[in-house]
């Protein structure tokens, strides 16, 4: 069983919940959106009651009366900052060896192995994010070792990219590294501003916790996206995305990108994760079953490590 392996944690269990978890996502949308948009609002009033105040022909305490208190409010709005699931309390929780502190003995070198791949990406931290969600651990595995949600749960979010083909595979102790080439057929697609039209993508499971996403974007740059699916119990799971790159943009600008990305990525998600755990968890995890379809080599190589009952996922195979 694995009701212990987070302490002190409020559960969703019902239904209810379940929804009430996709509704605080999109309150947190609207909220970070409205506030972005006010920004550039508030500066476009700094700026003119500023210009009415010193480039026109005189100076009047109305108009540096106007310019103080846009100004104030400016400020102020930029204090009124939603609450974000940023922050860096999971990376540091990584690291003081909290997050993984009631993993399986057998797994206890999972917490390391994450621990030293983050501390190596350490100065190019982005943002993260710490999500509960109400399905379980299997379902947060299979889905980010599938490669074709890319195509399918993340269509809209990704401009209907193409996976062209899986150039490489390699199977390493505790999990294995697949690259795949993508396409972003689209002229219009967001994603050029980052990354050519045609790149190759590499998916790493670094252990039965931990998978990382790394895409190439123009020159030596990149974007490594890491995450960490812990399990509560048997239906519930801990959800940690941590968000890295050395592209030359500003990191504020960067840091609101990639959380709102996140967001939306993951609002895609949870209808997905929901059907699959509805469905027979077994089903997901049973060998015999098993697709052998290379979109799916990484999931292969999960399950013949890590087992395919409840009892011996969390356990490495002899």
């Amino acid at each position: 069983m694995l009701s212990n392996v987070m302490e002190n944690q409020e559960i969703p269990g019902s239904l209810e919940d379940k929804f009430a978890v996709e509704r605080s996502l999109y309150n947190r949308i609207m909220k970070t959106a409205v506030w972005v948009i006010g920004i550039p609002a508030w500066l476009f009033g700094v700026a003119d009651r500023g210009f009415a105040a010193f480039f026109d022909h005189s100076i009047t305490t109305i108009e540096v009366s106007q310019l103080i208190f846009v100004s104030v409010i400016f400020v102020s709005w930029l204090l009124l900052k939603p609450e974000e699931t940023a922050s860096v309390s999971n990376l540091r929780a990584l690291r003081n060896h909290n997050v993984f502190s009631s993993i399986p003995q057998p797994q206890q070198k999972a917490k390391s192995k994450t621990q030293r791949r983050m501390q190596e990406l350490n100065d190019q931290f982005i943002t993260s994010q710490e999500h509960t969600l109400p399905f379980p651990y299997y379902c947060q595995i299979y889905h980010l070792l599938n490669l074709k949600h890319l195509e399918d749960i993340h269509s809209f979010s990704l401009g209907n990219l193409k996976i062209v083909e899986v150039s490489e595979f390699q199977a390493t102790q505790e999990g294995g590294r697949l690259k795949f080439k993508t396409l972003l057929d689209s002229p219009m697609n967001i994603l050029r501003l980052w990354r050519d039209a045609t790149v190759e993508v590499e998916l790493t499971l670094h252990n039965p916790y931990t998978v990382e996403l790394r895409i190439p974007a123009y020159g030596d740059k990149e974007i490594s996206v890491i995450f960490n699916a812990l399990p509560i119990d048997e239906s519930n799971h801990k959800l940690y995305i941590d968000m890295y790159s050395n592209l030359g943009w500003p990191k504020p600008l960067l840091r609101f990108v990639f959380h709102m990305a996140a967001i939306l990525t993951l609002l895609e998600d949870l209808p997905y994760l929901r059907k699959l755990a509805e469905r027979n968890i077994q089903h997901l995890v049973n060998k015999q079953r098993v697709s052998r379809h290379t979109s799916m080599q990484l999931f292969d190589r999960f399950i013949d490590l890590y087992g395919g009952t409840e009892a011996s996922m969390l356990q490495p195979q002899a």
